[in-house]
């Protein structure tokens, strides 16, 4: 029987609620929303670490950042890890990546910011290639560059977004089909445009999304949603259009019922209402991510309730591919959950953060619990010993708005989410750990 071909479709910095499916009014995501009804949608689909480059390598990967010695931004993937393409090279796929890469530089000595990525540093991506190590650096909304399979430049005129799926068009319309692809697509919107400071919609945008609903979590906070969020919902619009741009390819070719499409997000935003920018936060708003997985295993799945994570994107994709997981792959396929939603499943999910700090957080279905170190967020990916830091009841404070941490009439539960979050550091590989009470 033959594999099927993968799309993995992945954004940057997107809420789950920008979409239809998971309760948005507004018409944003018809065609995203028309694949996870058909598909399946995971309700509670989490990052695990709220920074572009560290969830890119673990996706990469699939070890936690912190494994790879990738637990910020800037920071090379190692040359020595085996990542998915790799794997998918061995088993026979062809292997394309569109997009923003985000692992190849780290300091003067190794930068690739602006310029061609040698192959060496492309992960293992062979077949085809088009894109830039940081996306942000190479274009704006409109216009910008990226180096092909063979270091050529090539500019692109136009909404970023419609280019870079422009670029996924074309390695599918052109695949002989003579084996089955893994295609990653790797889009920057709805992430804001760093040296603009906001977020770039297509033209129109703020028009035509300015009588949006105000998220709950984001109702009377400070941020700058009230600005952003009108040109952020423009940007998730454009990416579905792109995605339903790509499905009209895969028709034509009469390979989309042989294709396996998953779209997710490496984390989402908070619009600068938990701390001074959009994300490398513990709550919500800036973990949850969407996930939907269209295609051959997961027609009809419906809704999953369970907690996944980011880091069982890897171990998805392999196993959607035929390939043996590899022992150190610390994620669980999805496949299964699709075919029994009901199965028994883990009750938490981890979350890695750094940056801003140097933090864990754990998440269940009703308790968020999170930790923080002294120390610098950027120069050290963990410590012995943490701080409680937050404590939320989400059933009853689903928009985290009232910190429980000191309360004591939740000790046990801490007791209970501490060693929980103990174990999980445990399976990341992480050195032993204290957690004390907050300073």
């Amino acid at each position: 029987m033959r594999k099927p071909n993968i799309i993995f479709y992945f954004s940057d910095q997107q809420r789950h609620d920008t979409m239809g499916c998971y309760g948005q009014k507004i018409n944003v995501t018809p065609v995203l929303d028309d694949l996870a009804e058909k598909g399946t949608l995971f309700m509670n689909a989490f990052t695990c670490q709220p920074v572009c480059g560290p969830a890119r390598a673990a996706l990469q990967t699939g070890k936690y950042p912190t494994e790879v010695g990738c637990f910020t931004n800037n920071r090379m993937l190692p040359l020595s890890e085996k990542t998915i393409a790799k794997y998918f090279n061995d088993a026979g796929y062809d292997t394309a990546y569109v997009g923003k890469w985000h692992l190849a530089s780290q300091g003067p000595d190794v930068n690739y910011e602006t310029t061609a990525i040698p192959e060496a540093y492309r992960g293992g991506y062979k077949d085809y290639w088009m894109a830039s190590d940081i996306l942000e650096f190479t274009s704006r909304g409109y216009n910008g560059y990226v180096h092909d399979i063979n270091n050529k430049k090539h500019e692109f005129i136009g909404y970023r977004a419609d280019c870079i799926n422009n670029y996924a068009i074309d390695f599918v319309r052109n695949h002989s089909g003579e084996n089955p692809f893994f295609l990653f697509v790797s889009q920057v919107e709805p992430h804001h445009q760093n040296d603009r400071n906001c977020h770039q919609g297509p033209d129109g945008s703020k028009e035509k999304y300015k009588n949006f609903e105000v998220p709950e979590d984001l109702a009377g906070a400070d941020g700058d949603w009230q600005l952003e969020y009108p040109d952020y919902l423009g940007c998730c619009n454009r990416l579905d259009y792109n995605v339903g741009r790509l499905i009209d390819t895969l028709k034509a070719k009469g390979i989309y019922e042989d294709t396996v499409i998953i779209y997710t997000s490496d984390h989402g935003s908070h619009f600068k209402t938990r701390n001074s920018e959009y994300k490398r936060s513990c709550h919500d708003s800036s973990i949850r991510i969407p996930m939907i997985v269209h295609g051959p295993g997961f027609m009809g799945g419906g809704k999953v309730e369970s907690l996944v994570s980011l880091i069982d994107v890897p171990t998805t994709l392999l196993d959607v591919g035929g390939i043996k997981i590899p022992d150190d792959f610390k994620g669980k396929s999805l496949k299964s959950l699709a075919k029994n939603p009901n199965m028994p499943w883990r009750d938490s999910v981890m979350v890695q953060i750094s940056e801003s700090q140097i933090g864990r957080a754990i998440r269940t279905q009703k308790w968020k619990y999170s930790v923080r170190a002294d120390g610098d967020g950027w120069l050290l990916p963990n410590s012995e010993i943490y701080y409680e830091d937050f404590l939320y009841d989400l059933e009853n404070d689903p928009h985290e708005r009232t910190n429980l941490v000191t309360c004591a009439a939740h000790a046990k539960t801490r007791a209970e989410l501490e060693r929980m979050l103990l174990e999980n550091l445990q399976i990341a590989n992480e050195p032993p750990a204290k957690i004390l009470s907050c300073k």
